[in-house]
């Protein structure tokens, strides 16, 4: 129970700009083998693991097929996703967070979160809209998925109905992407169009390399992979929020991630 309750705090523990993904032990798992998986937060991707725990999601399941398998598990299990699927072919792996409120009580960090993530419009914004710089109130949420190879690996993405998504558009698994890999970042199951989508790529001997692309008029970005390397893509969206009281958040962040690894 002990273990449990810091399990919570710590995963209710700010992020700010921290990401927030799904990461596979195996991107490539033989049919009938669990498939398991850890939650973690953290930056370049690296961050701590976090334990299967109910009460932090509102949503974990995994989309095979026509079938939407809803995670099994309990409350402390890691990792946090440890579970065999009939059949094969490409699994997508789905977690959403329930919402997490911070606030910023140096400017600066705000300023910094806003830029790194593209939405300097924002910092204006703020202040047109009469609210202090010394505390900065958000609420924030992960929408996050990860593409598993069950076999072969058949199969393809689509979109789920996250409120923020990205969507493969080719499956690196038996899908020829060394001319690059295609993703389409929508909001509200819209085509963000002109948005920034942020990928960080994990080589075979642990660096890690980050590099950021912008999205066509249809939502479209080609991001650059290699065979062997591990990646997760990253899309956040930014929204006002009207407070009621002044403890209230002001906005609110969307945070859409996609992993998934590239065979040799």
């Amino acid at each position: 129970m002990k273990r449990l309750l810091m399990a919570l705090l710590l995963w209710a523990a700010p992020g700010q700009a921290h990401e927030f993904w799904i990461d596979p032990l195996s991107t490539q798992v033989v049919p009938g083998a669990p498939l398991m998986a850890d939650i973690r937060v953290g930056q370049d991707l690296k961050g701590p693991a976090y334990s299967y725990i109910p009460p932090n999601f509102s949503r974990f399941d995994i989309v095979l097929g026509d079938q939407t398998l809803p995670v099994e598990g309990r409350g402390g299990d890691k990792p946090a996703l440890n579970m065999a699927v009939p059949g094969e072919g490409l699994a997508v792996v789905v977690h959403v967070t329930k919402d997490y409120k911070l606030t910023y009580t140096e400017w600066e960090k705000f300023v910094n979160f806003c830029t790194h993530k593209d939405f300097e419009w924002v910092l204006q914004a703020h202040l047109d809209r009469g609210f202090s710089q010394e505390k900065v109130r958000e609420q924030y949420s992960r929408h996050a998925k990860s593409l598993i190879a069950i076999g072969e690996g058949a199969g393809s993405d689509r979109e789920i109905g996250l409120e923020v998504e990205l969507v493969a558009l080719a499956n690196p698994y038996i899908d020829d992407v060394s001319g690059g890999f295609p993703v389409r970042a929508l909001y509200q199951g819209k085509a963000q169009a002109n948005m920034q989508v942020e990928l960080f790529d994990r080589a075979p001997d642990g660096s890690v390399e980050v590099r950021q692309y912008r999205t066509d008029d249809t939502g479209r970005a080609l991001l650059e992979v290699e065979p062997g390397h591990f990646y997760l893509a990253d899309h956040v969206v930014m929204r006002e929020m009207t407070p009621e009281a002044d403890t209230d958040p002001a906005w609110e962040s969307l945070w859409a991630s996609l992993t998934f690894g590239v065979p040799e």
